[in-house]
């Protein structure tokens, strides 16, 4: 069943033609992915679907039994609440009822009179009537999904009280989509919604996103996130939409197809229709009444022909590449017992690892842990509490920075990049710039005046021009759009220099990287592969163990690792014993709190204060145990 449709949408802004006939279904249930290059019109056509601004011609179907979530750059969130209290805002009908029921509650524990028996029946209708709403739109569940949402999105239970107001731009965008995803709309609009995520969040919210039970539509540039999440692509390009079935690693096969068949279809009809032109020119040549009508004939069956527009071809970066002006010895960075914390807050200490020459490394952590904090360590723009960082022999560092704040506002782009080389000439910087998108007027733009992507551009390219032998690249792949980001991991995978990356972009993570350091506050750890290879190694700890540490080993010990192997995998099992008794468990108490209120209603109880009392009591217990049991099993997954 279609639930959301466009058809011949068309939006402009001036003379500026953003969208034009753009025409799609979405079912119900469908996850779609909406890509397309940065400026596109994404966000546009969102705000056109959720009624923020009017599309000039065109329908737009919205089933009307439908309700709509979208999550945008700009949030409606109320900055005087606490982040717990904001969220409470979402269940003010299941607060009003458990208000509600606290009053009739306390009136049932009334003694009973029987001249007002009436009186006692509408209360016990209304308790019971208002316990099964309770309990149908999960009275007794909503906190347990709150703490839920909240720690899944990377808040801890301390910031629960925290005011929205002294957040950062990322928190109050993760408030948002909590908040959004306790809303539980039946069509669900995100907008970049990785964003501002660390990679534990993010593989949280696949999880998440792939158990709801509405339709999904994602504006994102994250290919690794797009591929767990949708099974359609839409692809915004030119003012128009092209749909494909399938993920983003389905869609780029597909596009490819596609490509090659309008394409050869085009170059036909082009060559034919140039045939045509040439006859019908030689016929008007021969200037004779026959040859003259053959050619009026000929041109009014030429005009007639439905004409294949060329294919859609996305426009991409020029010659990226990184070279090295000077090569560096094979010890790039030494890190050796570094230490560093900001009052009470320990980000890291003991801190130990090497990077050589020509190596990839990701260094991921969650967030706050303090990957920015080290790199400014190395470029000794910090210093550590303790222990020591140093380059190696004729190591020059190129560095990306993620908050683009290198970058002077009041610079024009051509002066933005002459500035930092002023050797290089006019035509030098043109032919650069151009090759990063900014062409004819548009390198006398002002900076301020960029988007975010824009930036990164910049900033990319002038990392290019200074032919540094040791990258620094703190999330490069932010802002920019899905070609962008390709460009650059080819530029990388050709560098014959050493990078060491923050990213939580893992997809970038897969392609390019060699070897990853998880930051934690007690130091590093190693993995030596890609983003995939450090997923694996997660959840199986034990898999490669082994393989990689038998070498050597007497046979003593390579029996008491696999003991310890099989003692991990004993408790796994056991653990998930736990979780399946526990949602069991769960499952019998909300039952038998239903028993109970239920109970509350019949005369014989609630006639009799004592009973009442009792049973009261009973049911506060098996809520605080049921809250209880939510902890635990939260804490088990």
């Amino acid at each position: 069943m279609v639930v959301l449709s466009c058809k011949d949408i068309n939006k402009g802004f001036g003379v500026d033609v953003i969208l034009e006939n753009v025409t799609f279904n979405i079912n119900e249930g469908e996850r779609v992915g909406l890509i397309g290059p940065n400026g596109a019109g994404k966000s546009t056509l969102f705000k056109i679907i959720t009624n923020q601004i009017d599309y000039d011609n065109g329908e737009l179907f919205i089933d009307k039994n439908k309700t709509l979530g979208y999550l945008s750059q700009h949030l409606s969130l109320d900055f005087s609440n606490t982040i717990y209290d904001e969220l409470l805002t979402v269940f003010e009908d299941l607060i009003n009822l458990e208000n509600k029921l606290e009053k009739l509650e306390l009136l049932m524990n009334e003694p009973y009179d029987s001249s007002k028996e009436e009186y006692h029946n509408k209360i016990i209708k209304d308790y019971t009537t208002s316990s099964e709403l309770y309990q149908n739109r999960g009275g007794y569940t909503y906190k347990a999904e709150i703490s839920r949402v909240l720690k899944g999105l990377g808040f801890t239970e301390q910031d629960y009280n925290k005011s929205i107001e002294v957040l950062s731009g990322g928190q109050k965008t993760r408030v948002a989509l909590c908040k959004l995803l306790l809303i539980k709309p039946d069509i669900l609009l995100l907008d970049e919604p990785t964003n501002h995520l660390d990679l534990d969040a993010i593989e949280w919210l696949e999880e998440y996103l792939n158990a709801y039970k509405g339709t999904i539509i994602i504006i994102s540039h994250d290919r690794y996130f797009l591929d767990a999440i949708t099974n359609k692509t839409f692809e915004l390009i030119h003012g128009h939409v092209n749909c494909y079935n399938g993920n983003y690693t389905s869609y780029i096969d597909l596009k490819q197809k596609n490509y090659e068949v309008q394409l050869k279809a085009y170059t036909v009809q082009q060559a034919d229709i140039k045939r045509q032109e040439e006859i019908i020119e030689r016929y008007r040549s021969f200037n004779r009444e026959k040859s003259v009508k053959a050619a009026e004939s000929r041109q009014k069956a030429l005009d007639k022909i439905e004409r294949i527009k060329a294919p859609d071809k996305e426009e991409k970066l020029g010659n990226v590449t990184f070279e090295t002006q000077i090569k560096s010895g094979n010890d790039v960075l030494h890190v050796e017992n570094l230490n560093k914390s900001f009052g009470d807050k320990t980000l890291f200490y003991d801190l130990n690892f090497d990077i050589k020459k020509g190596e990839k490394v990701a260094l991921i952590g969650e967030n706050g842990r303090g990957k920015t904090t080290l790199f400014k360590i190395i470029m000794d723009e910090i210093s550590p509490d303790k222990g020591v960082s140093y380059l190696g022999k004729n190591v020059f560092i190129g560095y990306y920075e993620q908050e683009q704040a290198n970058i002077n506002p009041e610079n024009t782009v051509i002066d933005e990049v002459w500035n930092d080389f002023p050797e290089l000439t006019t035509t030098e910087i043109r032919n650069a710039l151009a090759a990063f998108l900014f062409r004819g007027d548009d390198v006398f733009k002002s900076v301020s005046s960029l988007s975010g992507g824009e930036k990164c551009r910049i900033n990319i390219l002038k990392l290019m021009l200074s032919k540094s032998n040791f990258l620094l690249l703190d999330e490069p792949t932010n802002h920019l759009d899905i070609v962008s980001r390709e460009a650059l991991e080819d530029a990388i995978m050709g560098y014959d220099g050493t990078v060491l990356v923050i990213s939580h972009d893992r997809y970038f993570l897969n392609k390019v990287i060699g070897k990853i350091y998880e930051l934690n506050e007690d130091g590093v750890r190693e993995y030596l592969g890609n983003y995939s290879y450090y997923i694996e190694k997660k959840k199986n700890p034990l898999r490669f163990q082994l393989e990689e540490e038998s070498i050597g080993k007497t046979k003593t010990q390579i029996q008491n690792e696999k003991k310890k192997k099989r003692e991990a995998e004993k408790a796994e099992k056991e653990k998930k014993l736990r979780v399946k008794n526990i949602e069991t468990e769960i499952s019998n108490l909300e039952k038998y709190i239903v028993e109970l209120q239920n109970q509350l209603c019949l005369e014989d109880v609630y006639s009799n204060p004592e009973k009442s009392e009792n049973i009261n009591k009973q049911l506060l217990d098996s809520q605080n145990d049921l809250d209880d049991l939510y902890e635990e099993w939260e804490g088990l997954l």
